[in-house]
């Protein structure tokens, strides 16, 4: 399952998610006021406590209603792997542990893999200025999309990986789950730089 999270400032704002066929896209009016320029760049507004996309009013739910459904959506694909770049584990991790969601959430999915080392890994000759996914996503693959769309860039994400076709050895050297992703190496949080062990076959992530 190939995941992404739009924020402002640190908070969930959109989550969308894809895997083969099905798909997620859930919005949340954020607690913090969204500043000028960052609405501007994504398009989200808020009036009278209800959000605005492109000045579309969009439905919304409650950060743990949008949470809930996201493991919903998860256990109904069986365990999958879950799939973001960059932020998106962290920014997710620190949502449950608000909730007091982990163990649910960890209890439906097989682990994460975080696409920024990973394709830190097998690009690291291609000679890249920046692994942030929009940018991989056009030099590699020539696509300019909506960036700062959680949809567009899980679609986006799913193209992208499915390019690289990482082989399975790489995908386990890059899985983690929640309890050991403070251990791993940091990663500077900047949206724009944007986780027995199952058989290549058994990889759910698209």
């Amino acid at each position: 399952v190939f995941f992404d999270l739009e924020t402002t400032g640190l908070e969930i704002i959109q989550l969308a998610a894809v895997s083969g066929g099905h798909s997620l896209n859930l919005y949340v009016v954020p607690r913090c006021r969204i500043e000028r320029g960052a609405a501007r760049v994504t398009g989200f507004k808020v009036r009278g406590q209800r959000l605005y996309l492109d000045r579309r009013l969009v439905f919304t739910n409650t950060l743990r209603e949008v949470v809930v459904s996201f493991i919903a959506f998860l256990r109904m694909l069986g365990r999958p792997l879950v799939v973001g770049h960059n932020i998106d584990c962290p920014l997710l991790a620190r949502a449950l542990d608000e909730l007091d969601l982990r163990a649910q959430f960890e209890g439906s999915v097989s682990g994460c893999v975080d696409t920024l080392p990973l394709t830190r890994e097998l690009l690291r000759d291609c000679g890249l200025q920046s692994f942030g996914q929009e940018n991989l996503v056009r030099e590699l693959l020539g696509i300019n999309y909506k960036a700062h769309d959680a949809l567009e860039d899980v679609r986006a994400l799913k193209t992208l990986y499915g390019f690289l076709q990482p082989t399975t050895e790489v995908v386990r050297r890059h899985m983690f789950t929640l309890g050991t992703m403070d251990s791993r190496p940091t990663v500077p949080w900047n949206k724009r730089t944007k986780r027995t062990s199952p058989s290549a076959g058994e990889f759910q992530t698209n």
